[in-house]
């Protein structure tokens, strides 16, 4: 590898990794969580890679059956001169480069933006599409049933209430979280129920083992506003990176990921969450499935096995004010959130469970 430092500082380790590769170096700087380079191919970002090998041959293989589906403006892993995809620096910590691409993150205040991201999450899905018979282990173990993702959640929320209850001195907001607990517990427990009840599984198969991979964390900071990324009128479209958690999963997935943190902050916006759902489904037909589990994934209280997650699996001992914070307004919410949740079902819920 040449590196061109141009009066530029490389540090050494960035330099041993990135000998592995066939590029020119120009200059690296740091980023959220890696390191970015400008190079004679472009640029460039080095990160940490903590998943197993086989799941990046599958991201891999993803990657470049999206672009061959005609949406390009995803993400590339490079391989190294021996062929690898995982490459390991002298300590024996495993790094991948991908290509990456000058813009700005989505801009979730930005109506119009949110509207673009979920067309483009559409389109994505429609380029998503993966035969799993090459990757058993990988799609073995990424598909689950939502029901079985509640269950595992209200196990863990019995647990936490139980604790709390036999806990001899309580905090201020312990005792808050008590107070509001079987609220949230008692919804939690009749949602799984009912989804249990409804949904035969959370991955729908069309033809054998090929079916639509979720990108697995579809949120703004991973969805890149870029000049690099033409939409069908030459405009400044969107590229979306990170695929590190993709999955086989049904699609519903993404689009409720991405559209509940919209939604949250916005005090769960009627018009706003009709016209993204609106948007997604001109690109891409949403079946009588996908509408029955994105109305569980509403249904479920999820905010609030985070906030309970976050506050049992951290230190008790000091608990941030930040986390009652998150709970009062998750209390003031929870009504408009009803009201939410009452539209759309007039408005979508003439599914018939009975037909899937």
């Amino acid at each position: 590898m040449n590196c061109k430092m141009g009066g530029i500082y490389v540090n050494d380790r960035a330099v041993s990794v990135l000998e592995n590769y066939e590029i020119e170096v120009l200059r690296t700087w740091k980023g959220r969580g890696a390191m970015l380079c400008e190079s004679d191919k472009g640029l460039l970002i080095l990160k940490e890679y903590t998943g197993p090998k086989d799941k990046i041959i599958f991201q891999d293989a993803l990657l470049k059956s999206i672009m061959e589906q005609g949406f390009p403006s995803v993400e590339n892993i490079l391989k190294t001169k021996e062929g690898e995809l995982i490459v390991y620096d002298q300590d024996r910590v495993p790094y991948i480069l991908k290509t990456y691409f000058e813009g700005r993150e989505c801009n979730i205040r930005d109506s119009k933006e949110c509207i673009q991201a979920v067309k483009t999450l559409a389109q994505l899905h429609k380029a998503s599409y993966m035969d799993m018979e090459d990757f058993p282990e990988v799609g073995k173990k990424a598909g689950y049933k939502i029901e079985k993702e509640y269950e595992k959640h209200n196990r863990e929320l019995k647990k936490v209430r139980k604790f709390l209850k036999e806990k001899s001195q309580k905090t201020n907001f312990e005792i808050f979280l008590l107070k509001h607990y079987d609220y949230f517990l008692e919804l939690a427990l009749e949602v799984a129920d009912e989804a249990c009840l409804q949904l035969k599984g959370g991955v729908e198969e069309a033809e054998g083992n090929a079916c639509i991979i979720c990108h697995g964390d579809y949120q703004y900071h991973n969805i890149l506003m870029t000049k690099g990324a033409m939409d069908e009128k030459d405009h400044p479209g969107m590229a979306v990176i990170n695929f590190e958690k993709c999955m086989k999963d049904n699609p519903v997935r993404d689009l409720y990921l991405f559209m509940r943190k919209l939604l949250e902050k916005g005090n769960w916006p009627i018009e706003l969450g009709n016209l993204l759902l609106d948007t997604y489904r001109k690109e891409r037909e949403m079946s009588n499935a996908d509408y029955a589990q994105l109305y569980y994934r509403f249904s479920y209280p999820e905010k609030f096995w985070k906030i309970v997650n976050f506050y049992y699996n951290s230190g008790k001992a000091w608990i941030p004010g930040r986390n009652l914070e998150k709970l009062e307004k998750l209390l003031s919410q929870e009504e408009e959130k009803r009201r939410f949740l009452e539209n759309y079902k007039s408005t979508y819920g003439w599914f018939s469970f009975s037909s899937y």
